[in-house]
């Protein structure tokens, strides 16, 4: 991180960091399989903090999250990522959002993302194999707009136009899905705190 960004963290409110460490961790664990560390610094979290601040149902999702990352096995939680969202050939559950958000024109929704991300001087990382729309984008952006403090407005509209909607629908996919199991969990989490935030935007506060 660079020292202006350094200085926008330190200057952010403590919901808006706690706000960017969910969207950071929700991006994490859907953009690859936890490794032994991160598994283990979930678990070790307390089951207060920000979880606490986030409602009872954040909290129950958080600690059931938790258990997951105890009793989880490395090697089966990647054999799970595989198959859900990487797959041979075609994933099980697609964690491209534009499915989600414009099934019926998907390719609509990219080209708004596109420009919207264009506006913002933001551009996909050299190399990356993932299309803008990948679930972690989308919670990258997020949290990229609060810890760059950007007003609560272009939060909300990004949130309402990208995010919400298609991440909900994802997150009910994966739920549904006869092949999840350590990622039923981290879409329970998910889908609760998506809905905080939709709820804190209505409002017209963050959580």
């Amino acid at each position: 991180m660079s020292d202006t960004a350094s200085e926008r963290t330190a200057a952010l409110e403590a919901e808006d960091i706690a706000r960017a460490s969910w969207y950071g961790l929700i991006g994490r664990l859907f953009y690859a399989p936890p490794d032994p560390n991160l598994l283990a610094e979930i678990s070790r979290s307390g089951p207060g903090g920000e979880a606490a601040e986030g409602g009872g149902g954040l909290v129950a999702a958080w600690r059931a999250l938790q258990e997951a990352c105890r009793s989880a096995y490395p090697a089966v939680v990647r054999q799970e990522y595989d198959t859900l969202f990487v797959g041979t050939g075609k994933s099980e559950v697609t964690p491209y959002l534009a499915k989600y958000a414009e099934a019926t024109a998907p390719d609509r929704y990219l080209v708004r993302l596109r420009e919207q991300l264009d506006m913002w001087g933001l551009v996909r990382r050299e190399g990356a194999g993932e299309i803008e729309d990948h679930i972690s984008g989308i919670s990258d952006i997020m949290r990229w707009l609060i810890e760059s403090q950007r007003s609560l407005a272009e939060q909300q509209q990004f949130f309402e136009d990208f995010a919400y909607r298609g991440a909900i629908a994802f997150c009910a996919a994966v739920q549904k899905s006869t092949s999840a199991s350590f990622y039923k969990s981290v879409a329970a989490l998910a889908s609760s705190f998506f809905d905080i935030e939709k709820t804190a935007f209505e409002m017209g506060e963050t959580a």
